[in-house]
């Protein structure tokens, strides 16, 4: 099936920044991650997945008990970038007292976008069941991506995936979905579908803006997308903040200044709004955990 011009032009970000921008920032979610990974306690190369061994690395522990966590999930549209690019935003959370997993997850065309969601889902049941032999508060934690990993962190804030997994229908706390997509629709008519290989049954079923909200708990969540981003992500960002808002606390969050690629980075500045919010969703974590823990204790 060929493209439709103007959806392409709706969900190529890469036409929104000039090519030696683009190769600037997407290095510099590499050398930035390394740089502040260097001197951080942590753990390395943990398989997450029995079905797939993909790996997850675990920054910014300590000694004096297990931290709340922001699983970091990439983007790439589904088929590039790796955890390697992805833990920019350690140095950082560490200094707040917040520890950061960055995962790997097979890409497309290797992978379906079925298998990735599943993958995805699977690294936050790790955190649940291991966290706590690595330094992690199993309570409280915060899912987040940029792009593609917009569109998985939203995999994981809707319901009925958490009960086959033998987890709470709460185990993700906070959520903080960046530029991503949440109607996965427009683009079986787009360039992308070279590599995700969707059609119109499969594309709604993956996508969150369709999904069902049943009557459990929903993660707090911060919605955002940058001031110069793709106007398919900026038109889907606030459709998803409209949808999500009736089921769970949420707000919208539009970054002025940034693009679809930089706005990632701002969660390894401390005075950026969005590390702000992250933060925040964090803090309110405790807050959500202590209230699941009573609910449990009273059934």
């Amino acid at each position: 099936m060929s493209s439709d011009p103007c959806i392409d032009a709706a969900y190529n970000v890469r036409l929104t920044v000039e090519e030696t921008e683009f190769r600037r920032t997407v290095t510099a979610y590499r050398t930035e991650s390394e740089r502040v990974t260097g001197p951080l306690a942590g753990h390395r190369a943990i398989a997450y997945d029995e079905h797939s061994d993909e790996r997850l690395d675990v920054w910014g522990v300590s000694d004096e008990g297990p931290r709340p966590v922001f699983l970091a999930v990439h983007g790439g549209y589904w088929r590039m970038l790796s955890r390697h690019d992805t833990a920019f935003m350690a140095g950082a959370l560490n200094d707040a007292g917040i520890a950061t997993v960055s995962i790997d997850y097979t890409l497309a065309p290797t992978a379906s976008l079925e298998e990735i969601v599943r993958q995805v889902r699977a690294a936050v049941a790790w955190i649940h069941r291991h966290g706590a032999d690595f330094g992690l508060d199993p309570d409280r934690i915060v899912v987040g991506g940029s792009s593609a990993g917009g569109h998985l962190t939203a995999t994981t804030m809707v319901g009925g995936w958490q009960e086959p997994l033998g987890l709470p229908p709460d185990v993700v706390k906070g959520a903080l979905p960046i530029s991503g997509l949440f109607d996965l629709r427009p683009l079986v008519k787009s360039f992308a579908n070279e590599w995700l290989g969707l059609d119109a049954q499969r594309a709604a079923a993956l996508s969150p803006l369709l999904a069902d909200f049943p009557a459990t708990t929903h993660p707090r969540a911060v919605i955002a997308v940058a001031e110069h981003d793709g106007t398919g992500f900026l038109e889907q960002s606030s459709r998803f903040h409209d949808s999500y808002s009736a089921h769970a606390p949420a707000s919208l969050l539009v970054v002025p200044g940034r693009h679809h690629y930089d706005i990632f980075l701002d969660l390894a500045d401390p005075d950026s709004a969005l590390f702000e919010r992250l933060v925040h969703l964090v803090d309110q974590s405790s807050t959500a955990a202590g209230a699941a823990r009573t609910v449990r204790r009273r059934v």
